[in-house]
């Protein structure tokens, strides 16, 4: 049982080699360990793990492990060989070794270089032996320049030569560099370059190349070493002159040289040459163009082929010249190569008493010697009888169990060594599977499965598979039986789900496994999202659905991907990645969050998934590296690098200035070019220090703007442009005023601005006047009325004047109008419009720009009243020259006076003659008052007042009245027509009891009825004699009538008492109360408080008075019961009439009518 307890890296490498190695398609024989589990079955040695070669001792490590180990049945043991001589690492006490391992550890705490030199580590067992490659273990010595003195190199000037740097040797990789004592490098050119061997040439001689400090220095990298080489002196004698040398080479010496390098290798080649003045140096190959990979560096010195290859052989020249003539030297390259397997042996299993053949077969240049070992050992010191050599193949006839050995093929050129170990068993066993018994799978419908049966066996087994105790094997071209035992199903279907048997057959026995096999439906994404472009900063909602077999209703998982990685979604408050119902929502979105994002669908037999792109809107990023360039007197241009657009195209770049004199910090936009332009060219003004930014502009915004450039201020220039929107007017009769529209600071184009204002009459023939002024206006004095002048405005400063001014045309003052319109007729439309004509006023009277005609009116009277009054005034304007227009809203049944003015810029005209007429009667207004005064059984009491416009003569009234039923349903309306004009009551009789009834009046002229008036009111269940005065004295407007007559009497008695109690007694007042005017009394409230000297007759004046009204019963009056009176007012506005005495004398009427109507 020793066999189990294995390194956990060697089980795993023995669970990987199943059954696959009965059917020889590996390369190495290992037992599986579910077959060690049953039967002990003995393994040759395999190496499994070495050092690398070489093996370089670097100073500044602690140690170095020598690495060899190995597996096999039984356990191997180590012996190791160092330069072809046993070896025993146990022997050493410095050396560290590793219990039932090959490996022994170097200490760094001694003389290394007693340890230098070749190892192979030998792993055997009784079944065999296998071998490590030579591992080569290097102590590198610390690399030192020799102590030496060197004389000084004199040379005359322009004359060639080389100071030599001989590094010493150490481990590779090696830089050289020439510096000077104070570690400043040697320049090299043309002339002066450095050589592969580290020799500094020169060319020839110049007199700055005197120093005494040139200092060679070479650097290790891999041992950290960096060694300096003694100074070296450089003396130049200058000549009068230098004489022209034709080159000659100074590196490689010869005419011609061979390169052999092995495949894969850098190639470096170089020509350096003297001669004066500086030879050029060029390169071709023989025959053919220079390989596209080619190099040239060090001033084309020096030729470079990375990785050469067998296409780079050939022959190369390289040519130095000048003016003089040339020097050539020819190159050879040889690619080479190490050798490379073309058949590595493989181990195998097989079985006794058959023919086994060991093939093993390199290539390489040269063509590389294949060495045998079996067992480590040559083998021409192992003979065997049934062992037969063919070039490349070993053939063991009727192979029996002691050949199983381990076979070593080695092969070798000078550029390297190969060596495979091939493990060789001889063995006869029967079919062992080791799949478990009653594995279940589970396959998509539609898509394929593989059901597994390894088997262990030798020689190797017959797998067949059936279906549901079937003695027949599964067969069709959706099934296949695979080498390694497997049984797959393509496009799997429902029927295919059931129980499988897999049974294993060789010449030494059978066995058999059982499986079971469920088809589930497809898992398929339903509803995807589709591609989404959403702005930065909002909140992106990705939808997703999935189908799936509801057996995997616990197993099935929806994940989502960006850019092919998973989301982590985490419920933090700091989490932006939420998946609610299979929508991800992303909170906040930023430009990180743009890409592919996918989702997919997932149960433990198979995947769906859908993928959409989000890209994320933004505004367009800032411009970068803003430059100015072609800079002229009035223009500049501007170069710019558009930022990212963020995946909304860029519409405009715009372009911004600022300047620093008079509103600095303040940008202004200067242009705007289209977004697919990244140049730009700025007008500029004069004299003005700008610098510049642009922006960019998308559908989603206007991004921010780039760093300013740097300030640029054109020379001073002449104005470009003179004032614009000038304006004439003329505010007085005899002026003119010019007002201007000013330049602009940055517009002056340099100091001193001013403006030279020219005018003329352009009527006349005349001579410009000129002024020069500094502001922006001039007035011209002593101008005639109204005429028309040439006007001009030129802009100037220092460098000159401006642009040749454009001439407008203006007029002098204005003076009021001088004469009225003619002709005014009036022409009636209707009872409210009327259309008004007139005779246009001739143009020499407007003294003025037309403004257009005005017209006045106003209301003299009713024809109603025979009095004429002057009612408030009207007026409308109507624009332009016109001889007519219309005149609304006027009342009908008027009378009206009229006139008609024109009007300009300063003003009105005078009028027309008045001129009266009359509008035709019209339809009532609405009746003021409609009330239900009292209500019996069978009829309802109304009364109402006249409209207060009746425009017109009235002829009566209509009354109309629908019962309404419980559902607020109307029934048809009745309609009694009240033919006495003067009738303010009615009765309406024969009514159903206890009804509702809604109720309208109108009041009606020769023209028609005016607008309705509704009142509603309810019949009672009995017959009761309901007055006037009954039913108005229920009314809750009657009650608060009366609170508020009381309260103003208390008010009254109250301030009459304090009155008496201030003065004395008059005689006048006494004289009056003899003789009491009731009516003045009722109807002039300042007589109240006269009363002072009797403190009763004012009481009981004032129940006089009071009880008269209630008695009236006429409490419901108030001013718009008489809206139909005609009153009048004097100038002062005091009132016409008996006011007092027709509202009592009425309402005494309407109370007799209203108690006798029901008698």
């Amino acid at each position: 049982m020793r066999l189990r307890q294995r390194s956990p890296a060697v089980v795993a490498a023995l669970g990987l080699m199943t059954c696959v190695c009965a059917f020889y398609a590996t390369t190495a024989v290992d037992i599986p360990l579910e077959v060690l589990a049953h039967i002990n079955i003995e393994q040759l040695p395999t190496i499994t793990a070495q050092s690398p070669s070489p093996l370089i001792a670097f100073p500044f490590d602690e140690s170095f492990p020598v690495t060899c180990e190995a597996k096999g049945n039984p356990k191997p043991e180590f012996t190791w060989m160092k330069n072809g001589q046993e070896f025993d690492p146990s022997l050493d006490p410095r050396l560290m070794k590793e219990e039932n391992s090959g490996t022994f550890v170097i200490p760094n705490n001694g003389n290394l270089t007693e340890y230098q030199g070749t190892y192979r580590c030998y792993a055997s067992n009784r079944m065999g032996t296998a071998i490590s490659k030579e591992i080569e273990f290097i102590v590198p010595n610390v690399p030192k320049f020799p102590k030496e003195t060197l004389e000084p190199v004199v040379v005359e000037e322009g004359q060639a030569f080389v100071l030599q740097c001989d590094p010493p040797k150490g481990i590779p990789p090696l830089q050289i560099y020439w510096m000077t004592i104070n570690l400043q490098h040697i320049e090299q050119d043309e002339r002066v370059s450095m050589g592969l061997n580290g020799d500094l040439y020169f060319s020839h001689a110049v007199e700055k190349d005197s120093r005494r400090d040139y200092c060679c220095f070479a650097a290790f990298s891999k041992i950290r070493t960096i060694v300096q080489k003694n100074a070296m002196s450089v003396v130049v004698k200058t000549t009068n002159a230098i004489l022209d040398r034709r080159p000659s080479l100074l590196t490689p010496p010869g005419v011609r040289s061979e390169t052999h390098l092995v495949k894969g290798d850098d190639l470096e080649w170089e020509c350096i040459a003297e001669g004066f003045p500086t030879p050029s140096v060029e390169w071709v190959k023989l025959g053919h163009q220079l390989p596209d990979k080619v190099r040239l560096e060090n001033h084309r010195k020096r030729l470079i082929v990375p990785k050469v290859d067998r296409e780079d052989d050939g022959k190369y020249m390289c040519k130095a010249k000048n003016a003089l003539g040339e020097a050539t030297h020819y190159f050879t390259l040889t690619v080479e190569e190490p050798p490379e397997w073309v058949f590595e042996p493989e181990g195998q299993l097989s079985m006794i008493g058959s023919d086994v053949l060991i093939k093993c077969a390199a290539s390489g240049a040269p063509q590389p010697r294949i060495t045998w070992r079996v067992n480590g050992e040559l083998l021409t010191g192992a003979p065997s009888a049934n062992r037969k050599v063919f070039d490349d193949t070993i053939v063991l006839h009727n192979a029996k169990a002691a050949d199983s050995a381990v076979y070593q093929c080695e092969a070798s050129n000078k550029h390297g060594t190969l060596l495979a170990n091939a493990n060789v068993m001889i063995m006869n066993l029967p079919p062992m599977i080791l799949t478990k018994e009653g594995e279940d799978y589970s396959a998509v419908e539609g898509k394929g499965v593989m059901m597994h049966c390894s088997v262990f066996s030798s020689p190797p087994s017959t797998v067949t598979w059936s279906k549901d105790d079937s003695p027949e094997s599964v067969e069709g071209p959706r099934f296949a039986v695979h080498d390694n035992g497997s049984l797959e199903i393509y496009g799997a279907e429902k029927d295919d789900a059931g129980q499988y048997t897999c049974l294993a057959k060789n010449t030494e026995g059978s066995s058999a496994v059982n499986a079971g096999l469920y088809v589930k439906d497809p898992t398929r994404v339903v509803a995807a999202q589709e591609d989404v472009q959403i702005l930065i900063g909002a909140t992106a909602q990705l939808s997703c659905f999935a189908e799936y077999d509801k057996s995997f209703s616990h197993d099935f998982e929806l994940l989502w991907e960006k850019d092919d990685v998973a989301i982590g979604l985490n419920h933090t408050e700091n989490s932006r990645y939420f998946v609610e119902e299979g929508v991800l929502q992303i909170v906040n979105v930023s430009h990180g969050d743009q890409g592919v994002f996918t989702c997919v669908a997932r149960t433990p037999v198979d995947r769906d998934s859908a993928s959409t792109l989000l890209m994320v809107l933004d505004v367009p990023d800032a411009p970068e590296y803003l430059v100015l360039s072609e800079h002229k007197s009035k223009s500049v241009k501007l170069k710019w690098i558009p930022g990212d657009d963020h995946n909304s195209s860029v519409s405009e770049f715009i372009i911004e200035y600022e300047e620093s004199q008079w509103e600095p910090g303040t940008w202004k936009e200067l242009l705007r070019v289209p977004g697919n332009h990244n140049q730009a060219v700025a007008k500029l003004h004069g004299h003005v220090d700008y610098r510049f930014r642009v922006s960019a502009l998308n559908a989603v915004g206007r991004g921010r703007p780039s760093g300013p450039t740097e300030r640029y201020k054109p020379p001073p220039a002449a104005p470009d442009k003179n004032p614009e929107n000038i304006k004439i007017e003329g505010h007085l009769p005899h002026e003119m005023d010019i007002n201007w529209e000013p330049l602009l600071p940055i517009e002056h184009n340099g100091p001193g601005l001013e403006y030279k204002v020219s005018y003329r009459r352009q009527d006349v023939e005349e001579d410009w006047k000129e002024h020069m002024v500094k502001r922006h206006s001039f007035v011209v004095k002593n101008t005639p009325t109204f005429v028309p002048y040439e006007i001009k405005i030129q802009a100037r400063n220092h460098q000159g004047w401006g642009p040749e001014p454009r001439i407008v045309t203006g007029y002098s003052g204005e003076d009021f109008p001088s004469a009225a319109p003619d002709n005014v007729v009036v022409e009636v439309l209707n009872s409210s419009v009327v259309k008004v004509s007139w005779t246009r006023v001739h143009k020499d009277k407007l003294h003025g720009h037309l403004g257009g005609y005005r017209v006045n009116w106003w209301r003299l009277r009713s024809l109603a009243d025979s009095k004429k009054g002057h009612g408030e005034k009207h007026s409308l304007a109507f624009p332009g020259d016109r001889a007519h227009a219309t005149v609304p809203a006027l009342r009908p049944f008027s009378e009206y006076s009229l006139m008609v003015m024109t009007f300009n810029g300063r003003g009105n005209g005078p009028g027309s003659h008045p001129l009266n007429f009359k509008t035709p009667e019209g339809v009532p207004g609405k009746n003021p008052v409609f009330q239900v005064t009292g209500v019996q059984k069978h009829s309802i009491f109304l009364r109402w007042a006249p409209p207060s416009e009746p425009n017109g003569i009235l002829t009566g009234y209509l009354l109309e009245y629908q019962l309404i039923n419980d559902t607020e349903e109307a029934g048809p309306p009745q309609t009694v027509d009240v033919s006495n004009p003067d009738a303010t009551t009615w009765i309406l009789r024969d009514l159903e009891p206890l009804s509702r009834y809604r109720l309208h009046l109108r009041s009606c002229t020769a023209v028609g009825c005016g607008p309705v008036t509704s009142e509603e009111g309810t019949t009672t269940l009995e017959t009761s004699l309901a007055s006037v005065h009954g039913g108005i004295s229920t009314r809750g407007w009657f009650i608060g009538l009366m609170c508020a007559v009381a309260l103003l009497t208390l008010i009254v008695l109250i301030a009459c008492f304090v009155n008496r109690n201030k003065g004395g007694k008059y005689s006048v007042k006494e004289k009056e109360d003899l003789h009491p005017d009731v009516e003045s009394q009722g109807m002039n409230d300042d007589t109240f408080c006269e009363y002072s000297d009797n403190d009763e007759k004012p009481l009981k004046g004032s129940q006089r008075s009071l009880s008269r009204e209630i008695k009236a019963g006429d409490s419901g009056d108030s001013l718009v019961d008489y809206g139909d009176e005609d009153v009048q007012f004097n100038e002062d506005g005091s009132f016409i009439g008996e006011y007092a005495g027709r509202k009592e004398k009425r309402a005494s009427a309407e109370i007799k009518a209203g108690v006798q109507a029901p008698a």
